[in-house]
């Protein structure tokens, strides 16, 4: 079995790049995802993060699950409960206006780390899709620019707990989805794993790593790179033990970015036999998305194929 790619990022800068490039590109189409180390955020930043989330959670958001979902007892139930996760979350968006003062609940400190931890990733996200453009053989910043619309991209953390379960063979801690979005990245508990990806048929352990940056692939990037990369299948199953943190920072389009296949990446053949990817509004596909999440994404893609519009193409359609 192959081991799950965990890619050194500081290799790129010395005479690994090639392997290094070889190990992304290797990861992005064979897994969907893969795991970052020495990515340029510093872990300094990452402890603090962590500490503050988890002292947010205990303080506010604790004893709320418990009111809420734990009550909701699962003693009396007996088959698997499909249409809840066992998981306390809440969110913040970064653009294309933040929200990060509006939340509730969160002190100052807190707000003005988690403002300077989504800077980090947005960096981040951004050097990954020049990485990918590379590896696509696309100019540089072609992607950022697929993803731009009117307003530049839109870009969001989902930070979860998910506190012990007492029947986890019956809840999931997130039921199993593919992302609709762009480029994932994610910072997971080093401590209580529970992440699983879908390859060749098996649920797959991503392995909790301390200091790590966990990337996945999202719908939009299958689709801008008409199904050369893929997004992929993953859930989180719910632990006995331990409260797992998640922070899930997802860089997207923008909500009227127009999204197709590069026209680099579609082959005559393809075209000719109609086996291409649609084009859409993001917007209209997040709101496909919304009451699909949980279920198979190729009927989503289908279902966009029905509507394709003859939506205008911005300007990278020429470029």
């Amino acid at each position: 079995m192959e081991t799950f790619p965990v890619i050194n990022l500081e290799k790129l800068n010395g005479e690994e790049r090639k392997t290094t490039m070889k190990q992304i590109k290797d990861a992005c189409e064979k897994w969907g995802f893969f795991e970052l180390v020495n990515h340029g955020i510093p872990h300094e930043l990452l402890d603090t993060v962590e500490k503050m989330t988890k002292d947010h959670y205990r303080k506010c958001m604790e004893q709320r699950f418990k009111e809420l979902v734990a009550s909701k007892s699962l003693d009396a139930v007996q088959a698997e409960v499909k249409d809840m996760d066992w998981e306390s979350t809440f969110f913040l968006r970064h653009l294309p206006v933040s929200t990060i003062s509006q939340i509730p609940d969160l002190d100052d400190e807190y707000r003005n780390v988690m403002r300077e931890f989504a800077k980090k990733l947005e960096k981040l996200a951004e050097e990954l899709l020049d990485l990918l453009c590379e590896n696509l053989g696309l100019e540089k910043g072609y992607l950022k620019k697929a993803f731009y619309g009117s307003n530049g991209p839109t870009f969001g953390t989902k930070v979860s707990n998910y506190p012990p379960c007492p029947k986890p063979d019956l809840i999931k801690g997130l039921r199993a989805h593919t992302d609709a979005g762009g480029i994932i990245l994610l910072f997971q508990d080093d401590k209580v794993s529970g992440l699983q990806l879908l390859k060749d048929g098996e649920w797959i352990d991503v392995p909790p790593m301390r200091h790590s940056i966990v990337i996945n692939l999202g719908d939009q990037l299958e689709v801008i790179t008409n199904g050369k990369y893929k997004s992929v299948l993953h859930r989180v199953i719910a632990q006995t033990d331990g409260t797992r943190m998640s922070i899930a920072s997802f860089y997207n389009p923008g909500s009227d970015a127009v999204i197709y296949p590069a026209p680099a990446l579609v082959e005559k053949e393809a075209e000719e036999t109609n086996q291409v990817y649609p084009k859409f509004v993001f917007e209209d596909y997040m709101k496909l998305y919304a009451g699909l999440k949980f279920q198979a994404k190729e009927p989503r893609f289908e279902a966009m194929k029905a509507v394709e519009t003859n939506v205008t193409l911005g300007p990278i359609a020429t470029a």
